[in-house]
C-alpha cells in the first residue's frame, strides 16, 4: 500500500478510537522499543478506550499508567526517547499539555538541534482537543498553534480512521518529536480502514473532496462539517473543494496551493480562536505564494477569542458551525 495514498482496498468499517488501538497494536508488535505512558491507559483502557486491550497483551511494563503529573512523566518519555526507545505519551487533554511545555518545547524539541544533528527524540504525544460534551474550558481548547510555533516539533491532526491509524503508524516511526492531537468528537466517527498494512506519510495531506469554485482549507474535526457544508451549497451551484492538511507541520504546502492555483476562491476553517491561529499563517502563505491567482479576499472561519463555556449551547456557538462554514463559502464564491 503507497505511503500517502488515501485507503480503499481490502477495507471495514470501524472507529477512529479503534483505527489508533490497531496502529498501536500494531505497532508495538512490530518493534519491541515501543511502549505507551499516561493516565489510567493500562486497566481502564484510557479514557476515549483507545488503548483497551493492550496492557492485557502487552504487559505493564510497555503499558505503563502514570501518577496526574504530566511534566514527570513527558520528562521520562522525553529520557526514554533519547535513550533508545520509541514512547508513545498520553496526555489526556490537550489544555494538561501547558504543565509540560519545558519538556516538549524546550527539551524535545530542541535537543537534536543542539546535539548537531547526532540526537533524536523518536516520541510521540498522544492527546485529544477540541469542544465538546460540556466540558468547559480546562477542557476544550484547540492549541494546535502552539506547537506549530515551536521549531523542531511535528504536528498531526487527523479527521478520519483511516488517516489517524496510517499517521498513526508514521509517527510512532519518525524520529520525532510528533505532537498527534485527536478529536473528543470524533473517536466514534466511522470511516472505511483497510486490513492492509499501510502507512500515511507526515506531510502529505489529502483533497476531501473534488471542487472547481472554492478551495476550503480544514484539518480534524472541521473536516466533516466543511464536507457537510460543501454539499449543501452544491444544490446552489457551488463546487468546493476541502483540502485536509492531515499534518500542520510539516505542511503540504503545494497541495494547498494547487488547489487555489484551480479555484481561485479560499475559505480556511479551524477550530480554534482566530488570534494568532495556523489559518492565518495559511492564508499569510496563499497571500505571498499565489496572490496573482486570487480572484477574491481570503476568508476565515475560526473559534471565538473566548474560554469555551460548560453550556453546550454557548459551547456550540464559540466554534465555527456547518451554517456559518456555508455563510463564508457564499461570501467567498460572491454569492452573498
Amino acid at each position: 500500500m503507497g505511503a500517502g495514498a488515501t485507503v480503499q482496498e481490502n477495507a471495514r468499517v470501524i472507529k477512529y478510537r479503534e483505527a489508533l488501538n490497531e496502529a498501536l497494536r500494531e505497532e508495538m508488535r512490530r518493534d519491541p522499543t515501543v511502549f505507551l505512558m499516561g493516565e489510567g491507559i493500562a486497566e481502564r483502557g484510557g479514557s476515549y478506550k483507545v488503548t483497551a486491550g493492550l496492557l492485557e497483551e502487552f504487559g505493564p511494563e510497555r503499558v505503563r499508567d502514570t501518577p496526574i503529573a504530566e511534566a514527570s512523566f513527558v520528562g521520562a518519555g522525553v529520557g526514554a526517547a533519547i535513550t533508545g526507545m520509541r514512547p508513545v505519551v498520553e496526555i489526556l487533554f490537550v489544555d494538561f499539555a501547558l504543565l509540560a511545555l519545558d519538556q516538549i518545547g524546550n527539551q524535545a524539541a530542541k535537543y537534536r538541534f543542539m546535539t548537531g544533528g547526532a540526537g533524536r527524540v523518536p516520541m510521540v504525544l498522544r492527546t485529544q482537543g477540541g469542544v465538546g460534551n460540556g466540558l468547559a474550558a480546562q477542557h476544550s481548547q484547540s492549541l494546535e498553534a502552539l506547537f506549530y510555533h515551536i521549531p523542531g516539533l511535528k504536528l498531526v491532526m487527523p479527521s478520519t480512521p483511516c488517516d489517524a491509524k496510517g499517521l498513526l503508524k508514521s509517527a510512532i516511526r519518525d524520529d520525532g518529536p510528533v505532537i498527534f492531537i485527536e478529536h473528543k468528537l470524533l473517536y466514534m466517527a466511522e470511516g472505511a480502514v483497510t486490513e492492509e498494512d499501510y502507512l500515511i506519510d507526515l506531510g502529505v495531506g489529502d483533497v476531501k473532496r473534488v471542487g472547481n469554485d472554492v478551495t476550503l482549507i480544514a484539518w480534524s474535526n472541521m473536516v466533516p462539517r466543511s464536507l457537510a457544508a460543501a454539499e449543501a451549497v452544491a444544490a446552489e451551484g457551488i463546487d468546493v473543494e476541502v483540502v485536509d492538511p492531515r499534518t500542520l507541520v510539516p505542511l503540504d504546502k503545494e497541495l494547498i496551493l494547487e488547489s487555489v492555483r484551480k479555484t481561485e476562491h479560499v475559505l480556511v476553517v479551524q477550530e480554534a480562536p482566530r488570534r494568532g491561529g495556523v489559518a492565518s499563517d495559511i492564508a499569510s502563505i496563499i497571500q505571498e505564494e499565489a496572490f496573482d491567482y486570487l480572484d477574491a479576499p481570503i476568508q476565515i472561519v475560526a473559534g471565538k477569542n473566548t474560554p469555551i463555556p460548560f453550556n453546550l449551547e454557548l459551547e456550540s456557538l464559540c466554534v465555527p458551525r456547518e451554517e456559518d462554514i456555508v455563510q463564508a463559502i457564499r461570501r467567498v464564491a460572491g454569492r452573498v
